[in-house]
């Protein structure tokens, strides 16, 4: 007789427990949209800051089998721009390796409102497409998922020293899951 009036007492403190942490545990951030915020940021890539005077200009080679390339990342498409991090990245574009994994682009941000690192997979680079996946973050863009893309503009520079530049402008639309604010340091 005693074991059923435990066992009972058991159930019914197992349920008055249930109940009493349904109704006093703090409810969940209940954001009206589910959506993740997102930041959207407009860079640009240019060719490392080295006088033409003491190396002769060179063209990139048109029939290449690993394009291998260190560029900076700015604010503006001006020379005198704020440098705001470093794009790299090793990419094959023979068709067989175009889908490979190792075709990755690395943009690293060190500035006071951006300090840590994208990985954007750039599998799809092509002509036609030039959207790719940011699969990845480290710092400030920890779990980063997103959008980049890629627009190769034309800069017409008044200065004899810097004549006709290409640069490519760099939109990012970035998403950050499970994060109620974005706090930039």
């Amino acid at each position: 007789m005693i074991a059923r009036i435990i066992f009972c007492f058991a159930i019914l403190l197992a349920i008055l427990s249930v109940i009493l942490l349904a109704i006093f545990s703090p409810i969940p951030n209940q954001n009206k949209s589910k959506n993740p915020p997102w930041i959207d940021l407009s860079l640009y890539i240019q060719q490392p800051r080295i006088p033409s005077s003491n190396f002769p200009s060179q063209k990139a080679p048109t029939d290449f089998g690993a394009l291998i390339f260190h560029r900076l990342l700015t604010e503006g498409p001006e020379n005198t721009s704020r440098i705001v991090g470093k794009a790299q990245g090793f990419i094959i574009p023979i068709q067989d390796f175009a889908n490979s994994a190792f075709n990755i682009i690395y943009l690293t941000f060190n500035s006071k409102e951006f300090c840590g690192s994208l990985s954007v997979e750039a599998k799809s680079l092509t002509n036609d497409n030039n959207k790719l996946n940011v699969v990845g973050g480290t710092g400030y863009f920890a779990f980063a998922r997103g959008l980049a893309i890629f627009a190769q503009t034309k800069v017409e520079n008044i200065n004899s020293d810097n004549l006709d530049a290409n640069y490519y402008q760099l939109k990012l639309q970035l998403k950050y899951p499970n994060k109620s604010k974005i706090n930039p340091r």
